[in-house]
Parts: C-alpha cells; sequence; structure tokens
C-alpha cells in the first residue's frame, strides 16, 4: 500500500475529469466557469492506465469528481473504465445532479455503486441563490430515482454558509428521517480568492456535533475507505448525519485520499503548493514507471495542511481539483 512518513494508509483516489462546471455556486464559482486553459483533459486510456497504477498500491475506491463531472460526454466510459480495473472495489462520483434523473440508471449500471450530490439548501429560492440555476425540483428528482435504483450509497453534501443555509440544519434533520440519505455538512473553506466571502460564512462544524450529540445521535466508526467526514446516526432516522471540519484539529490524521486533477497532476493535499505531474507516464501500458512514481511521492506528504494559517496552497477555487 502507498503508506506515509505519518504511518497514514491511502486507499482511495479522487479523480477529476474535467474542472468545467455548468453553476455558479457562490462559495466556488461565484462567477461562472471561466476556463483560461486549453481543456485537454485526461484520456478515457490515461484514466484507465492511472487507475490501474493506483489499485496496484492498494487504493480500493476512486470518487470521479470534477468540476461536474457528468458534462464530460464519455463520462459513462469513464465509469466503465473505472469497473474494469482489478481491485477497484467502490467507484462513486460527486455531481450537482443537474442530468441525474435523466442518466442515474445507465450510470449505475455501467459500475457506478455511490454518489454524492450538491445540495446546499432544501428550499428551492435560496438552491437558486446558491447555485445561479433554477434546478432544484429536477435535482430532487434525480435523488429520488437514484434511490429507486437501489445504489450502494447516496450522499448529499452541503456547504455551511452563515447568511445563506445554517438556519436549516433542522429542516435537513426532518428530510433524512424516513430517507435512507446521508447529510455531510461541510465547513466553508477558505480559498485563495474568497477570503471575504469566508470572513462573512465561516461556521464551525462543532456547533451542529454538540446538537446532534445533546439531542441522541451518536457517532459511528469510520471504515477504512471512508471519506473525512465524522459520521452520526439515530435510532429514529433512516438517515445519517456527516460532519466535515477541516479546521478540527485533528482532521488530517485520518486522511486516506490522494488526488488527481484533470490535467494529470498528483496532489498529496488539498491544499498542496503544487501539483506534481504525471501525465507523462500515463499512457505506459506496463505502468511500472508510474507504479514506482506513486511510491517516491507519497514518502513527501506533510502531515498537515495549514488552513489554520490561512495558508491554502494554490487552491483558487474547489472545482479546480475536484474538491
Amino acid at each position: 500500500m502507498l503508506i506515509d512518513p505519518t504511518g497514514r494508509e491511502f486507499s482511495y483516489l479522487r479523480l477529476s475529469i474535467t474542472d468545467v462546471c455548468n453553476f455558479k455556486c457562490v462559495y466556488c464559482l461565484p462567477d461562472g466557469y471561466q476556463g483560461g486553459h486549453d481543456r485537454g483533459f485526461l484520456t478515457i486510456d490515461e484514466i484507465s492506465n492511472t487507475l490501474k497504477a493506483f489499485a496496484h498500491h492498494g487504493i480500493e475506491k476512486v470518487r470521479i469528481t470534477g468540476g461536474e463531472p457528468t458534462l464530460r460526454k464519455d463520462f459513462i466510459d469513464v465509469v466503465r473504465a473505472a469497473k474494469d480495473v482489478a481491485g477497484i472495489k467502490k467507484i462513486a462520483m460527486t455531481t450537482n445532479g443537474f442530468s441525474l434523473h435523466k442518466n442515474i440508471h445507465d450510470w449505475v449500471d455501467a459500475g457506478l455503486n455511490a454518489i454524492n450530490v450538491s445540495i446546499d439548501s432544501l428550499d428551492s429560492r435560496m438552491f437558486n441563490t446558491i447555485t445561479g440555476h433554477d434546478k432544484f425540483t429536477s435535482v430532487m428528482k434525480g435523488i429520488d430515482t437514484a434511490l429507486e435504483t437501489g445504489i450502494d450509497s447516496v450522499k448529499i453534501n452541503s456547504v455551511l454558509m452563515k447568511q445563506y443555509n445554517a438556519k436549516e440544519f433542522d429542516t435537513f434533520l426532518n428530510w433524512v428521517k424516513h430517507r435512507p440519505v446521508t447529510i455531510r455538512f461541510i465547513e466553508l473553506m477558505q480559498t485563495n480568492d474568497n477570503k471575504a466571502f469566508f470572513d462573512a460564512n465561516h461556521v464551525s462544524g462543532h456547533v451542529l456535533k454538540t446538537q446532534l450529540l445533546q439531542t441522541g445521535w451518536q457517532q459511528v466508526a469510520r471504515s477504512a475507505s471512508a471519506g473525512p467526514a465524522q459520521e452520526f446516526a439515530h435510532p429514529d432516522y433512516q438517515g445519517r448525519i456527516g460532519l466535515i471540519m477541516p479546521y478540527s484539529n485533528d482532521f488530517c490524521s485520518t486522511c486516506n485520499r490522494l488526488r488527481v486533477t484533470a490535467k494529470g497532476n498528483l496532489h498529496l493535499c488539498l491544499f498542496s503548493e503544487e501539483g506534481i505531474s504525471l501525465r507523462e507516464y500515463m499512457n505506459d501500458s506496463s505502468h511500472s514507471e508510474l507504479m514506482a512514481l506513486l511510491s517516491r511521492y507519497i514518502k513527501t506528504k506533510k502531515p498537515t495542511h495549514l488552513l489554520h494559517q490561512g495558508n491554502t496552497g494554490i487552491t483558487t477555487n474547489l472545482s479546480m481539483l475536484g474538491g
């Protein structure tokens, strides 16, 4: 397995296949996608070779991200390529859900077995305000359709923002009472270009954790390939609540994930200073050089990010690295 100097083992890869997004979320791309570079994103062959190299090192879970990954016309081929890799047991995706209700059956048939949908408000007007699009009804229909497929896991991602959705916590709790989904509340993170927005809207997840524990929710154990969320369950609720709190002191201690961008750069941390280009090795069908590089670079992973010091690395917005 890939093991860093602190002894952390890595079984989870977040693979971005595009940085293009069709939404204009206030915390990520408030002015919409601006482009500004050649869209020479990874090919299917490069993706397949990369996944095989990571799987050789014990990666069992891959999450396909963007931007909005389903904007790629060959998205379903990406899912199929992941399914064909020996050792990959879980194929997940993160999406804004704009085409979910039309395509989820085909994606599941291709091999997708987990999905995260970004829904930052259960109020249609606030959803429109946050995303810049009147797609709330369509996205919620997609959630229901996903549940009908029997897919292994349906999760909702919701970024906590003081001026937008901070008062909706109880509404979200009521929503999961009779739905087998997990809602993960994510602390707003500072990036290079959002300091004023961050200062005005950051909410600590510890406030929600205290409320959950005081009302009968209990923290559940993380699986080896789980993401960074602390997850909570309640006997009276079908769904669960997750909290992703990157500003907590021990957040990085359970890190088990690596990132590859849509242009082929390895990022050992979401907030690293620069990516490590792997692309020139991605067309080697033997994967030997790529596997060797992964073994070498994991030894350079730092023990923690520096968000507490306001150091966000090169991250301008989360779509550039797939979150």
